[in-house]
């Protein structure tokens, strides 16, 4: 696959020349310098000694401390009294600081005229050329990449979409899965009664005393001591966890103030479950969001618009999908710009995606 060519500053001319070392102030016990700088999904440099460095491992929303002489960027809540943190709100490489924004070589398509229809991503957008790329960067990372996956509980509370996730885990296209407690409740349920929230997964039949199903499920898995414990207690080998585990695949479940139970690997603290995703979006190549909206969010909030690997930088793709228009377009609204939305129904989107690769 080709990716769009990466070009890197050219800091041999103003006003990168002229522009002064980054400056810094120290941090206070639990606050920051009033005028910190604060990180972007773009790639960033910090004059330091006399010399333009890239800031390695960014993410949105975060502060750069200077350590040693290298910029190192790190979550506020992180930062310790006396580190120096970087202070500047200009970007524009006159401080010191540098947002490359515009780092990517893409080719200009389509109509230049001011007047076009259809700019938007609605329930009427045409998604195939999306569909088509989509599939050409999924061949491509399953082996040159890693490929996140964020899902809400609405992939498996059907039988198709539920055995085109794991049929997508098992081919290969799935390096970590984020969800939260309910998804993966909802899937051992299916494994366990053939049931979501009471409701059979195929015929969409609600069953007696259905209602019990998941609280009777993550009390049966609490009681294993674990996932895997369960399903290989009950000799259960369908669906999403399943096919996490037998790939040894990681994933994290990020737990909520409304949870049942809730599974032991759920991440109660929230802080703790946001140190183990960040641990995993910081090597994102592809990040799919699948019918969730506040996790589709945080983890786009997370994930830099750009990745370093072994052949260089290249874009990082995300995918937000949803039959809302609204939950498609709320990422890009709050700063993802690199985004790519499509309004469909999740259940058609998993498994014509497990069809074509």
């Amino acid at each position: 696959m080709q990716f769009p060519t990466f070009i890197a500053p050219d800091f041999n001319k103003e006003p990168f020349i002229s522009a002064p070392d980054v400056k810094t102030e120290p941090a206070g016990d639990g606050f920051l310098p009033e005028n910190f700088y604060a990180t972007t999904i773009y790639p960033e440099y910090f004059k330091i000694n006399g010399k333009w460095t890239m800031l390695h491992k960014s993410r949105m929303d975060c502060v750069v401390v200077i350590e040693n002489g290298v910029p190192v960027v790190t979550e506020p809540r992180r930062v310790k009294a006396g580190s120096q943190v970087v202070v500047g709100r200009k970007d524009d490489g006159t401080t010191g600081v540098y947002v490359h924004a515009n780092c990517f070589e893409e080719k200009k398509e389509g109509s230049d005229g001011a007047f076009v229809f259809r700019t938007g991503q609605s329930r009427e957008t045409s998604f195939s050329r999306e569909y088509d790329k989509l599939y050409e960067v999924l061949k491509n990372d399953r082996d040159n990449g890693y490929i996140v996956w964020v899902l809400g509980p609405a992939c498996v509370f059907d039988l198709d979409s539920r055995n085109a996730m794991a049929s997508l885990i098992n081919k290969g296209y799935c390096d970590c899965l984020f969800a939260g407690n309910a998804l993966a409740t909802h899937d051992l349920e299916a494994a366990l009664f053939n049931t979501g929230l009471g409701q059979d997964i195929y015929t969409k039949k609600h069953v007696e005393n259905g209602h019990y199903n998941h609280l009777h499920t993550i009390n049966l898995v609490r009681k294993a001591g674990s996932i895997k414990n369960f399903l290989e207690e009950r000799g259960l080998d369908t669906g999403v966890m399943h096919a996490l585990i037998k790939n040894e695949k990681p994933f994290v479940l990020a737990g909520s103030i409304r949870d049942d139970g809730p599974l032991p690997e759920v991440i109660g603290n929230v802080y703790e479950a946001q140190n183990a995703m960040r641990e995993h979006t910081r090597k994102a190549t592809t990040v799919i969001c699948l019918a969730t909206q506040l996790h589709t969010i945080a983890t786009g909030n997370m994930t830099p618009s750009y990745c370093e690997t072994k052949d260089g930088i290249r874009p990082v793709y995300i995918y937000s999908v949803d039959i809302s228009e609204f939950a498609v377009n709320k990422l890009h609204d709050r700063g993802s710009l690199s985004v790519t939305g499509l309004v469909t129904n999740i259940q058609d989107f998993l498994v014509n995606l497990d069809r074509n690769v």
